[in-house]
């Protein structure tokens, strides 16, 4: 079936997250993506897992998640054979996409003005942590200290605790979103203009944008924000607005409602004194603690039955096995799979995005390193002697099943 991107070829030098789930995504939708992964060992995720654990015995799941439809050719980037091989690939390929650190692709001939010169339509997408340029240029970018560096765990949990990070990597995630919105903006721009050009995500920045409304807020109103000693959900919020307890041991969250509605459907009037909106923020964790002793009355079921009748914003809180079933994400075929040669059967989550004439899926498992290094080099017209003599060399390295 004809997909989107159908027709566009990815050189993909990127590792970790960020880059692997931008390539990903448009691999997804068609793209042609040529992973270039380390000789030997390949991308770093590759040795990175959660649980101290590997699906299959050997492979990881966060590599797993983030590399399917793509194939890998593993090179060794600092032969200047190797070199010479890429820049021939570079002539047919739409794309370049890497987010090691500044500078570090250009020492080895492989910056933006190494491929233009070679293509002058093509589109080089970097990705870092803080920009090319600026005080933090040398510094580590990992999604983490974004997260702390730009506001957003000293956003999250409870006041009374130190600042927490998002349980996912959120900049990093916000990151590959930019990146492709960048490339697809600027192979837009080249149908138009017959023109490459470089686009440049980092996360920082992206994370800042995330914030938008937050920065607003605070930069606008005069104050930064306080976490609550409570459950509300965000340090700018008032009661009710927030996560609360049920008789089962579960919880519920509870989000944009009318306070009367709630405590109306509580069967708690002696809740109406704090009525009002000034009140239900000065006063939020004072009025969580009321809210919470209301809902630990009722079972969680019974109590989302009760919200839901009075359309009440409200749902369970799920861990993630639990959301893996719930009636939606099944209804939606969230959860799928693939066979993959040394994991055998991966569960992972289905593309998010629906597309009513060219929809993307799954057709390949991740690779595994240099897996389709023959065949790439092949289809871009090098000789079997040539691509024997590569992996001689040890410049190019295959693993197989």
């Amino acid at each position: 079936m004809e997909k989107a991107l159908s027709g566009v070829t990815i050189l993909d030098f990127s590792h970790l997250l960020q880059g692997p789930f931008a390539t990903q995504l448009l691999a997804d939708m068609g793209a042609d993506v040529i992973k270039i992964e380390r000789a030997g060992p390949g991308d770093l995720f590759r040795s990175m897992t959660f649980f101290a654990k590997w699906v299959g015995g050997s492979e990881s799941p966060n590599f797993l998640a983030w590399n399917r439809n793509k194939r890998s050719i593993a090179l060794n980037l600092k032969s200047r054979k190797v070199h010479a091989i890429i820049m021939e690939m570079a002539k047919k390929a739409d794309v370049v996409v890497q987010n090691f650190r500044p500078g570090v692709l250009d020492r080895l001939g492989y910056g933006y003005d190494d491929f233009k010169a070679v293509n002058p339509r093509i589109v080089y997408c970097s990705g870092s942590g803080y920009g090319e340029e600026g005080p933090y240029l040398e510094r580590p970018g990992q999604d983490m200290l974004i997260q702390g560096l730009v506001g957003l765990q000293t956003n999250t949990g409870r006041g009374d605790g130190p600042p927490i990070p998002a349980g996912s990597g959120l900049a990093d995630q916000i990151g590959a979103m930019n990146m492709v919105y960048g490339i697809l903006s600027a192979l837009y721009w080249r149908e138009k203009s017959g023109k490459g050009q470089k686009v440049e995500v980092n996360l920082m920045a992206g994370m800042l944008a995330h914030l938008g409304q937050e920065y607003c807020a605070v930069m606008n109103l005069g104050e930064d924000f306080v976490r609550p000693n409570s459950g509300i959900g965000h340090p700018g919020m008032q009661a009710p607005f927030g996560v609360y307890e049920t008789r089962d041991g579960r919880y519920v969250s509870i989000a944009m409602s009318p306070f009367k509605t709630l405590y109306t459907v509580l069967e708690a009037p002696h809740l109406a004194v704090y009525d009002d909106l000034e009140t239900l923020f000065k006063k939020r964790d004072e009025v969580w603690e009321k809210v919470n002793a209301e809902t630990s009355k009722f079972d969680s079921d019974e109590l989302l039955e009760r919200l839901f009748s009075v359309d009440i914003w409200a749902a369970p809180v799920q861990d993630i096995r639990a959301a893996t079933e719930d009636p939606q994400v099944v209804h939606m075929k969230m959860i799928t799979s693939y066979e993959h040669p040394k994991a055998g059967t991966v569960k992972v989550v289905a593309p998010a995005v629906g597309m009513s004439e060219t929809p993307p899926s799954i057709d390949r498992p991740a690779p595994m390193v240099g897996e389709h290094g023959r065949e790439i080099l092949a289809e871009f017209g090098f000789a079997a002697d040539e691509i024997d003599a590569l992996e001689a060399s040890g410049d190019m390295t295959i693993e197989r099943a």
